[in-house]
């Protein structure tokens, strides 16, 4: 007599958990749908950039989208100082978004009713001219953030006529649509990084960015010379270099660098050795495909071969080679 084994049913994969600055609707929202990866998976709205990277390092999230630099404003730098600060975290990908606004308000409202506009400074900012030619009598109240400006109409919790929002609002509640394309400049976008604990880097693409985050290690004549001569001496390109204050005593800096390559590259191998020796703290942030998958071009002579050549001839050198040729 034989008997069968009890049927089991494979168990369906865990879950992924994305962290994101919530709530639905936001810019960062839109950055994280462009992962792949993370459609049909677990989505984690937090209130600001420190509860994101919280949620990776403790665990409750796989990886979280952060804003990092805007085309308009420049760098974030509550992002940047915390990718400084918080150890074990690295950047897999980036993304970028658009930076278009619309004007919403309740439903059935119009637009010659509005006078009292709900905004994020920075929206607002980046509204004003639109809103002075349209609206030159309004006044404005500030919103905690862009969501918040129109959430604020619905709950009645901010008086205000309209607010000024993602486009994404209107996907997830039931608003009046004012304007769109308010924003005065066109072309504004902001990138978003994608971070996780820490991995090894994905492959090189030949399309590749790395970012890292070096201190000087004093303050004299020269010092950031010296850094920025470790990647111009190897024909590496800095897409990024900004600036931030270490906080420990007055002219003490860190600077947030992106660097066209990947460290799998020779001369970027050769460039972080160097910063290594320079500087008392060097954090590798990640290398990762650039979002634009604009390939990184670069003089013949930064290639790899010519960097393994010349390790190999020094080699022969110190093992007794005449090293002529």
């Amino acid at each position: 007599m034989t008997s069968e084994a009890p049927h089991t049913e494979a168990s369906a994969p865990a879950r992924r958990s994305y962290s994101y600055l919530g709530p639905a609707g936001t810019f960062t929202e839109a950055a994280l749908a462009q992962v792949p990866e993370a459609r049909a998976q677990e989505w984690r709205p937090v209130r600001n950039v420190g509860e994101a990277l919280a949620d990776v390092v403790e665990g409750r999230s796989d990886a979280a989208m952060i804003a990092i630099e805007n085309s308009v404003d420049g760098g974030v730098s509550t992002a940047q100082d915390a990718l400084a600060t918080v150890p074990g975290l690295r950047i897999v990908g980036e993304h970028l978004v658009p930076v278009e606004f619309v004007l919403v308000a309740r439903p059935g409202a119009t637009l010659d009713e509005v006078s009292v506009v709900a905004a994020h400074p920075v929206a607002y900012a980046q509204c004003l001219q639109w809103l002075s030619r349209t609206l030159p009598a309004h006044s404005h109240i500030p919103a905690a953030s862009n969501v918040a400006s129109a959430m604020g109409l619905i709950d009645g919790s901010i008086a205000a006529d309209a607010a000024i929002a993602p486009p994404g609002i209107l996907e997830h509640h039931e608003l009046e649509l004012l304007a769109s394309a308010i924003g005065d400049n066109p072309n504004a976008v902001t990138r978003f990084v994608l971070v996780s604990k820490t991995v090894a880097p994905p492959p090189p693409t030949g399309a590749d960015k790395t970012s890292l985050i070096v201190e000087l290690p004093d303050d004299h004549p020269g010092a950031l010379l010296e850094m920025l001569e470790q990647f111009a001496t190897r024909g590496i390109n800095l897409s990024l270099l900004a600036s931030r204050p270490i906080g420990d005593a007055l002219g003490r800096y860190r600077f947030v660098i992106d660097a066209d390559g990947h460290i799998e590259d020779e001369r970027m191998a050769d460039a972080l050795l160097g910063l290594r020796r320079f500087s008392p703290q060097v954090v590798f942030l990640g290398s990762y495909p650039r979002a634009d998958r604009a390939v990184v071009h670069y003089p013949e002579r930064y290639s790899d071969d010519v960097f393994v050549e010349a390790r190999d001839w020094l080699r022969g050198l110190i093992s007794g080679e005449p090293g002529n040729a």
